[in-house]
């Protein structure tokens, strides 16, 4: 039996928003995890057959395909994007771009036993400036997308007649789909309205009515505690780009602040929102909490789909025999030498199948520390050199990011040296994401806490039987047993030290003229990078103590502790899988009430005992 029909009345439909949707390495209309995330999203609406419809943007060139240089240098390709499972729909529809109409085709695809998701694209060639790349800039073209997405999307589920009660916003891309629904709520009224004949479309009482109407249809997922990844538009430039909504200044800033904050505005504009882990829903609401008329924040923990990321034989190793210490050697020792063997294809290098494997493999940015196990070369190189580890990292920096593209040639730099024992992989993509978290030994994680909101690549370590060893950020702290199934880094994540950057960063107003405010900045910045290296020093020598002290021995003790710690981490499985994930959005986002109440700064105290 279906999970729908487990629930005893009819589930309401849902329209899943996103910029982005990871499928299939093939139709490469992703960049990383928000990408994966919505597409294990929709392969377990489609498993537990819940009514829900993708909508995304489909664009001309893949995220990138990345190759390392002869001096070592990351350098960006574009990647072709498979249309050949893609089927056009017989509707276009039309959006406005600085009071351009521009057609828009609409694509569908099923083929990756996904539900159905819906693409759009401009219908000419001269138009598709706007979709060429996903996350091209930060100009004109990053609105123009963002209007193709939300507004583009509410009017192809209308052309579709596809009627849906919940339109959920992944991350604040989406939010143009809450003012096009925001626009047609205010136009229905005033047609209703004896007094329309006057100037009632922009009557501050008529616009705050509408949007108490179309919060009902609304939830939204913030998905980043990094400033910078809660996109900020300067108000002018939303207002010429988007004049086909018919906004003034003063009603977008009501919504999203000046500069308008795609985040605030996704609050204002929802009936419920989450953040995607416990600990990541306690940042969001310090973060958040000056913003007025915010829904609540709840806390629903993402998971990843057993049936892309489990390998079968781990599974099956499990379900057949779950205390057979020969069928789970077996099929751990065979997942090590899938990866060992794409290792030496790629790069060359032979690793050794009993040395201790550990891997790495994120998107290559500052917070997430991928250099913080070579910041102590001499120690490391004890390790290294007695033959008692073995590093394998991969990962991608954006194009335009210059600090993570430092980071890729620092770790390529460092294999240079070790050719032996330490090799970067590149094009991080999904294939070499399953080899990697299935065939490690040891899956390393180093956030800067609180910035992982959620981290799901350790999830899907976890459910192969690699085991996490994880600063307490994200998932983790929902999950750790220290010692039993991972390892945590560090402290407790109750401590206070670790929340610099994770302050109000969207007050409503401030007593500082500019100057003030720019003084205001430069010393929490200051005070910011003097923690950061802190932390970064504290946590590091904690790694190297707990890689030394506790997790090379347990590695290397041939008293069974590591199969047993690895049985007791792929039992996490069930419990950070997407499906539990569908079905807490179900359960505890999409329900219907015909009141959502804003939660005000002064209500922060009712939601801080959260469970999540």
């Amino acid at each position: 039996m279906s999970y729908a029909k487990t629930l005893g009345t009819p589930s309401p439909k849902v329209a899943f928003f996103s910029m982005e949707f990871a499928l299939t390495e093939a139709l490469s209309i992703y960049s990383g995890g928000l990408g994966v995330l919505a597409g294990d999203f929709l392969r377990s609406a489609r498993a537990l057959s819940l009514p829900v419809v993708g909508i995304g943007i489909l664009w001309g060139e893949g995220f990138s395909r990345q190759t390392i240089d002869a001096q070592g240098v990351p350098q960006d390709h574009a990647a072709p994007v498979d249309r050949s499972r893609l089927a056009r729909e017989d509707a276009t529809v039309e959006i406005s771009i600085e009071g351009v109409d521009i057609p828009l085709a609409i694509y569908r695809t099923d083929a990756y036993d996904n539900v159905p998701l819906y693409l759009l694209e401009p219908v000419r060639e001269e138009d598709r400036w706007i979709t060429r790349r996903l996350y091209s800039s930060d100009g004109d073209d990053r609105i123009a997308q963002e209007i193709v997405l939300g507004v583009g999307g509410v009017r192809a589920l209308e052309a579709l007649r596809i009627h849906v009660d919940f339109h959920h916003f992944n991350e604040g891309h989406a939010v143009f789909a809450g003012l096009e629904l925001l626009r047609r709520a205010r136009e229905q009224l005033c047609h209703l309205s004896a007094t329309a004949a006057g100037a009632i479309d922009h009557d501050p009482a008529m616009f705050e009515l509408a949007r108490h109407q179309i919060r009902k249809k609304v939830v939204f997922t913030t998905h980043t505690p990094i400033e910078a990844g809660n996109e900020k538009h300067d108000l002018d430039q939303l207002v010429r780009l988007a004049t086909g909504l018919d906004f003034s200044r003063d009603e977008l800033a009501q919504i999203g602040g000046d500069p308008f904050n795609m985040t605030v505005a996704g609050l204002r504009l929802c009936c419920r929102a989450n953040a995607v882990s416990r600990l990541h829903a306690e940042t969001a609401r310090r973060m958040w909490r000056d913003v007025k008329g915010a829904a609540s924040i709840t806390a629903i923990t993402n998971g990843v789909d057993r049936r892309i990321w489990q390998d079968p034989r781990i599974r099956e190793a499990t379900r057949i025999d779950a205390s057979s210490d020969v069928a789970l050697d077996t099929a751990r020792r065979a997942c090590k030498n899938d990866l060992l063997g794409e290792v030496e294809r790629r790069s060359g290098a032979r690793l050794d199948p009993e040395r201790l494997l550990i891997g790495f493999a994120r998107r290559a940015t500052s917070y997430k520390r991928g250099t913080l196990i070579l910041s102590d070369e001499a120690r490391l190189r004890r390790l290294l050199e007695d033959g008692k580890v073995q590093l394998i990292f991969a990962g991608k920096a954006h194009p335009k990011d210059a600090g993570g593209i430092a980071i890729i040639g620092e770790i390529i730099a460092f294999a240079q040296r070790y050719p032996q024992s330490v090799v970067f992989l590149p094009n991080y993509d999904l294939d070499l994401g399953r080899l990697l978290t299935r065939g490690c030994d040891l899956w390393l994680n180093t956030p800067r806490r609180p910035l992982e909101a959620c981290g799901t690549s350790g999830m899907k370590a976890a459910m192969n039987g690699v085991l996490n060893f994880s600063v307490l950020d994200g998932w983790w702290p929902e999950a750790c047993i220290h010692g039993d199934n991972g390892w945590a880094l560090g402290d407790d994540p109750g401590s206070d030290e670790d929340r610099v950057d994770s302050e109000p960063i969207a007050a409503e107003s401030s007593a500082l003229d500019e100057e003030g405010r720019r003084a205001a900045a430069t010393a929490r910045q200051a005070a910011v990078k003097a923690r950061e290296s802190a932390i970064d020093r504290r946590d590091a020598e904690a790694m190297y103590r707990e890689l030394e002290d506790e997790i090379i021995p347990a590695y290397y003790d041939r008293s069974g502790r590591w199969r047993e710690m690895m049985r007791a981490s792929i039992a996490l499985a069930d419990r950070f899988s997407s499906d539990r994930m569908v079905r807490d959005y179900f359960r505890r986002l999409y329900v219907r009430d015909p009141s959502p109440r804003p939660v005000l700064a002064h209500d922060a105290a009712l939601h801080e005992g959260d469970p999540g």
